[in-house]
């Protein structure tokens, strides 16, 4: 599967920061059970990534 590529998968989103001063982003959905956790510097660089593909598709939009 890659990024074009349609599915139907559903799953819940969950970003927070944990008691160990990472970021984590978590996902569960039916059969996934995945939290990623990243340091704030690596955090923030993914909110820049979203960001810039928000502002990509706002202008393929017109």
């Amino acid at each position: 599967m890659g990024i074009n590529s349609d599915s139907d998968i559903t799953a819940d989103l969950q970003i927070g920061p944990t008691d160990q001063g990472m970021v984590r982003i978590y996902i569960v959905g039916n059969g996934i059970d995945l939290p990623m956790d990243f340091d704030p510097e690596e955090a923030l660089e993914i909110a820049e990534e979203l960001r810039v593909a928000a502002e990509a598709v706002k202008v393929i939009e017109g």
